[in-house]
């Protein structure tokens, strides 16, 4: 008969009752039931075996056989002069009459032999041969810990995986010396189990109240809550303390851990300790995320899975930890992210509970938990989209963790971490996509003050980008018109014709690599940067002020070529649609959101789109613009009408409109309408100064050739177009 256990005093957290969960399985799983299975629900594990409540009990109260954890490559371990009170827990383990301890006086006896005649712990090279010569003689249950702790590269020097600290040692905190005087709390030597013993158990598994908590245990890093120190009382001060059953079976369940040795190429073949699920630290996708908790023990992330698993298959779900996105092996939790979100549930992972080793509370190293990622319940294609930053997030990184970038380098690329993690989680929902764009636009908004160019601007995105982010909003189909406008394309092939010219991103973004800026020295000795490129005028600050400056630019450059037309032609199919034009004049639509989308969605690959291309669908809405705004578009083409006449633009229009005056761009526009044959019904407008500045600004997005001539024949029903 199976009897499934709820093991409410085993949560994700803190990391000490997560590892708690796992050494329960383990030990019912070796010693008891090889069947036995465990998984999560909610807040708690649940464990299914043969035995019930009672034999559970029984189990590790009377035939439990600890896991002998020795460290004598550390100090205060026992096994030297100096360690006197670690010495007491050895000498009363090894004189122990139980029989579960065996096994542990087996492996204090190797100890022993391996630190042989001296008198202090080894240190350095010594230190390097005694793991060595541990490792090549030990056999046993005490060797297999060892790998959870220590790990030697293929230089020979030791690594120590964080979990575990500096092989069982963190700090002045020895985790095998400890064990060992928890063991012997719960396990006296004495025939008869205390009925103390008993009650820490049931506190242990099903959270029932214990009267004889060990109020001076030390748990180290795996419970911040019970270490103790300033504020952990009512109290200026409190002790550390911690049930022993908790701090036992902790330790149990970091046996599963094993690491290994990584190669980390690029870093002259040096190598690093490897546990499951560890990358380096990063500070964000967590609300207090700060760079201080970017440490050198990196984090590390416990999966959590709702499908009852046997300990052979949660062995094997931990060795398949060190993930990897196609060749590339994972470094950053970001990368960890992507990793088991394109994985979906084929692992039967449903979460990752994310720990920081972070310093805290003076010199304290602290497993803080840091969130919870939720792993997509299918592998979203969209989440190829994020191969196209792979090379540039890095730089960006670098850039931003310079010691003399400005604040507001660090936090716009904070923020962009955080869209990108949320992104990952929810791959499937457009307005995280568009986040990831904002952002992206942010980094680029510091970028043109000269901050962090080094990483240079976002790299070609792929046209995918517009399927993932498509909410079906008027401002991102206005923003992919704004962003892929051009010069003149070709019929053939659509790129733009003129590569010097065409793309509107040198309006934003300067785009010479070897030297995008002038500096000059000012009368203090400080550098400053000299915008030296009047094409650059959008500023990223209000949508409005952008788009007419980015009109006005165009059609000084079209003066200046000899040239009476608006120099803004849309790409294949991505025109603008009299819908949205509608309502963006009438201001409904958020015109700041609309151009710092177009800014970011600038980056999309040109070369891709004509044969890519993605459609974002069509406004709900059949409304047109005011036929007064439809002269004055007219009046305003890159081209030539379909029947050869060509309509010369007056850039007076422009700076009527932007200066308020509605009407009389108006009268300016009919007339050259006029000249051109075409005789609207429309003879004057009169809108307010706000009004006019958008009708200004919807010059930015460009229509078709197919909708010019929709619009002359709804101005002059009479016209032969």
């Amino acid at each position: 008969m199976i009897h499934v256990h709820d093991l409410n005093g085993c949560a994700p957290a803190p990391l000490a009752h997560y590892l708690k969960a796992l050494g329960i399985l383990r030990l019912v799983a070796e010693q008891a039931d090889p069947q036995a299975r465990g998984w999560w629900e909610g807040e708690r594990f649940r464990l299914a075996t043969t035995l019930d409540p009672t034999a559970l009990e029984t189990f590790f109260l009377e035939r439990y056989e600890p896991t002998p954890l020795v460290a004598p490559w550390n100090g205060g371990t026992g096994f030297y002069p100096k360690d006197k009170k670690a010495k007491r827990a050895i000498d009363d383990v090894t004189s122990h009459q139980a029989t579960r301890f065996t096994s542990y006086r087996q492996a204090i006896a190797d100890a022993l032999k391996a630190v042989g005649q001296r008198r202090e712990a080894p240190e350095k090279k010594e230190k390097e041969q005694f793991l060595i010569e541990c490792l090549r003689d030990w056999r046993g249950p005490h060797r297999e810990a060892m790998a959870a702790a220590v790990v030697l590269g293929n230089d020979g020097k030791p690594g120590y995986p964080a979990l575990l600290g500096t092989g069982f040692n963190d700090g002045r905190l020895d985790f095998t010396s400890n064990f060992m005087g928890r063991l012997l709390h719960l396990f006296p030597s004495t025939e008869a189990t205390p009925q103390a013993t008993v009650g820490l158990l049931r506190e242990a598994c099903w959270k029932s109240l214990a009267q004889d908590m060990d109020a001076k245990g030390a748990i180290g890093q795996f419970m911040p809550g019970s270490a103790g120190g300033a504020n952990s009382t009512t109290g200026p001060e409190g002790d550390p303390f911690s049930n022993p059953w908790d701090f036992v079976l902790m330790l149990e369940g970091t046996v599963l851990f094993t690491a290994h040795a990584t190669l980390r190429l690029g870093i002259k073949e040096s190598s690093r300790a490897a546990a499951p699920f560890v990358v380096n630290a990063r500070g964000a996708g967590y609300a207090s995320a700060a760079d201080s908790d970017e440490s050198a023990r990196g984090e590390q992330w416990m999966p959590l899975w709702s499908q009852p698993i046997t300990l052979s298959e949660l062995k094997r779900l931990l060795a398949e930890g060190r993930a990897q996105i196609g060749a590339k092996p994972v470094r950053d939790p970001l990368d960890l992210a992507r990793a088991v979100a394109r994985l979906g549930t084929a692992r039967g992972i449903t979460a990752f509970q994310r720990y920081g080793y972070i310093v805290r509370n003076g010199q304290s190293n602290l497993a803080v938990p840091l969130g919870r990622f939720h792993v997509p319940d299918h592998i979203s294609p969209n989440l190829m989209c994020l191969d196209d930053l792979d090379a540039w997030l890095p730089r960006l990184l670098r850039e931003a963790r310079n010691n003399n970038a400005p604040n507001r380098l660090k936090l716009t690329e904070r923020r962009l971490a955080d869209a990108l993690f949320a992104v990952t989680e929810h791959p499937d929902e457009p307005s995280r996509w568009q986040s990831v764009l904002l952002a992206l636009a942010d980094v680029e908004a510091v970028q043109i003050t000269g901050s962090g160019f080094k990483a240079w601007p976002i790299p070609k995105l792929r046209p995918e980008w517009m399927e993932a982010a498509n909410d079906s909003s008027v401002e991102l189909r206005l923003a992919l018109s704004f962003a892929l406008q051009a010069n003149v394309f070709s019929r053939e092939s659509g790129m733009p014709l003129d590569p010097v010219l065409a793309p509107v991103r040198r309006h934003w973004l300067p785009l010479d690599k070897e030297k995008p800026w002038k500096y000059a020295t000012t009368g203090t000795g400080n550098q400053t940067r000299i915008q030296t490129r009047s094409d650059a005028v959008i500023q990223g600050r209000r949508g409005i002020d952008d788009a007419i400056a980015m009109v006005g630019r165009r059609v000084i450059e079209g003066a200046q070529r000899g040239e009476r037309r608006l120099p803004l032609q849309a790409a294949i199919r991505a025109a603008a649609h009299p819908a949205d034009l509608s309502a963006l004049i009438a201001g409904i639509v958020d015109i700041d959101r609309t151009l710092a989308l177009g800014r970011a969605l600038m980056a999309l690959d040109r070369e891709l789109w004509p044969q890519q291309f993605i459609s974002l669908g069509g406004p709900q809405h059949t409304e047109w613009p005011d036929d007064a705004w439809l002269s004055i578009r007219l009046a305003m083409l890159p081209w030539p009408l379909p029947d050869g006449r060509r309509i010369a633009v007056d850039p007076a229009i422009l700076r009527r409109l932007e200066s308020g005056n509605a009407a009389t761009a108006v009268e300016l526009a009919l007339r050259r309408l006029g000249a051109a044959g075409i005789h609207p019904t429309v003879r004057a407008a009169s809108v307010s100064p706000e009004t006019a500045r958008l009708w200004a600004a919807a010059l930015a997005f460009p229509i078709s050739r197919r909708m010019a001539t929709a619009f002359v024949r709804r101005l002059d029903p009479h016209s032969l177009i």
